[in-house]
This record gives C-alpha cells, structure tokens and sequence, in this order.
C-alpha cells in the first residue's frame, strides 16, 4: 500500500471511536474479530474517545481496543493509530472545542502517551498524532513535543490532525530545518459533501512531501449510507447533530450516488469510500462500524472499481466545496 510502516493491510482503517461507547462486549469484539479475519490491519482511536458522552471521561475505546489486542494476541499484526490533544481536565463547552495547549507540553504528551499504552495493553503505537492544532501556540513547540515522544521509542511515526496547509507546512519546515522527525500522516474531515478541510493547498503539499492522508468522517457520520433522507430521519442517534449539518448540500450528493449505486450494485457506502481513495495523496479512509452488517458496507468497497466516468460524477455532485 506504502513505504509507510503505519499502513498495512486493507485499505481501510478501522475508525475506533465507536468502540467502548455504541460498540462494546461481544458485538464489539466481534467486529474487530471480522474486520481482522478479512484482513483489516488498521484501527484510529484517540485518548479523548469517548470522553463526550456522559458517564465517560476518555480512553474507553483504548481500553476496549487493548482488550482485543491483548486476548486475541494480534499486536505484531496490527497498525496502532491513537492521538492527543483532545482529553483535558478542563469541561468543553462543545465537542469542537475539546483541549486546550496546555496538552502540547512535553511533559504533557509524554504522560498521555504513557496513559495510552497502558489502555491499549503495549509498548508502543504506529502512528501518534497531534489531535488538533492550537493556532496560538508556535509550531514548533508542537514539533518538539511529539519529538520527545518518538525519543521514547514508543512512537514509530507522527500525525497531524486538523491542520490546514500553512499549518502543518510550516510544521514540516520546523521539523526539516531543526533534525525534528516530521509529521508523515494528516487526519482531516473529507468525503463527498464535506471537502474543504482538504482543498487543493493541502492536497498538493500532501502529495508532494509524501504524507498520506487518512480522512475522517469518510461517510459523513452515515450521512452517505442513504439512512438520513427525510426530516424524520433527524431526530434520533448518536450522530445525528453531525448529520444535520449535510442536509441541505447533500442530496444532489446522494442523488448520483444512488444512480451509481444502480449501475454497479454496490452500497452507497461501499461508493463513498471508493471515491475517497481515487482522491489525490489518499491511501485509505477511517470509518467506523458498529455491528457486522455496516463492517461488510465497509469492506465491500476494497474490491470496488469505480470508472473514470464515475469518479467524475460523483466528484461535481457538489458544486459547493467550501465544506459546509
């Protein structure tokens, strides 16, 4: 798939914010059971998951993953993805302003680096990322921190998460100007009716310093899986405040998806994903599934081929990519 050690497997990376929270006990494990038996070896979480439900304060989907790693003795198979930034001590006052600068103190992530390993039950993880900028910091207080944490040797490559290009360009110079290790991955939201965390800027600096971008929200919270079509499709789930916020910009989206959806028998979500990987500087998506039957949506799409024509089509579904 690549040179990078963090990549392996499908081209899919199994997104760990569910587990622990709307999958856990055996229908959890059974998940992880099936996307490893097909060859899933890539799983994102965060020590801030899943701190933004009531009753939970960070690390249970950690805990959960470092149960299955621990009891089924896959740890040398997998990919590790998990970040900070995110899980502080101070109460946020939404999901997006979770964090505070504070967390980028070396002493600070090497601490929660720590705290993680202990959750996931190992030594070490593939890939840690800095979970979101703080504009106000200087970059390169970033750089260095998450430095201290691959000087550890418990840290085999470095994120970003949520970046924009001027951002994590200027992180890169940092790192090249100073011996620092640079960021090798970037987490941004992208799919089909939310584009604008990864504009051209930031495709272009991808593709030319050979970071890989891992998108989240590939199915915009399940937005793209057909389900959210009518006003009352809004008014309950666990992500439905997400959802929302694609209803106006997104059914010309699903439109075409739908035909598409005809002319090759594939899910909508099977076709999301497969638009996502033909995008430039992306090797794999992050979603998530919460039972069997939306993994089998999920891995579907890894033996999908869109054509050319297609792409297109589904690329000009939305006029509008400013991300709204």
């Amino acid at each position: 798939m690549s040179a990078h050690g963090f990549l392996a497997g499908l081209p899919l990376v199994l997104g760990g914010n569910v587990f622990g929270w709307t999958a856990k006990g055996d229908q959890g494990l059974a998940v992880l059971d099936a996307f490893y038996e097909a060859g899933g070896r890539m799983i994102d979480t965060a020590d801030v998951y899943s701190a933004w439900i009531d009753g939970h304060e960070g690390g249970e989907s950690e805990k959960f993953l470092g149960q299955w790693l621990s009891s089924r003795g896959v740890r040398k198979d997998m990919r590790i993805h998990t970040k900070t930034g995110m899980l502080s001590s101070k109460p946020p006052s939404d999901p997006g302003s979770m964090g505070d600068p504070d967390l980028y103190r070396p002493e600070e992530v090497l601490a929660h680096l720590d705290a993680s390993l202990e959750r996931l039950q190992t030594d070490y993880v593939d890939l840690y990322y800095a979970h979101r900028d703080f504009e106000e910091m200087e970059v390169g207080q970033i750089v260095d921190a998450f430095e201290g944490a691959v000087a550890t040797g418990k840290v085999r490559a470095l994120g970003a998460s949520n970046f924009d290009a001027e951002r994590l360009g200027a992180a890169l110079a940092y790192a090249e100007t100073n011996g620092k290790t640079p960021f090798t991955a970037l987490q941004n939201q992208y799919n089909l009716v939310s584009r604008g965390s990864y504009g051209d800027d930031l495709q272009e600096l991808c593709t030319s310093r050979g970071i890989a971008m891992l998108p989240f929200y590939g199915l915009a919270a399940g937005y793209l899986t057909g389900k959210y079509r009518k006003p009352e499709d809004f008014e309950d789930g666990a992500r439905v405040y997400r959802t929302k916020d694609y209803a106006e910009s997104g059914p010309p989206v699903l439109s075409v998806m739908d035909a598409i959806s005809a002319e090759t028998g594939a899910s909508l979500a099977a076709i999301a994903l497969a638009w996502l990987v033909r995008q430039p500087g992306i090797p794999a998506p992050i979603a998530s599934a919460r039972n069997a039957e939306q993994l089998d949506q999920l891995l579907e799409f890894t033996s999908l081929e869109l054509s050319d024509e297609q792409v297109s089509r589904l690329t000009q579904s939305l006029d509008d990519t400013s991300g709204k």
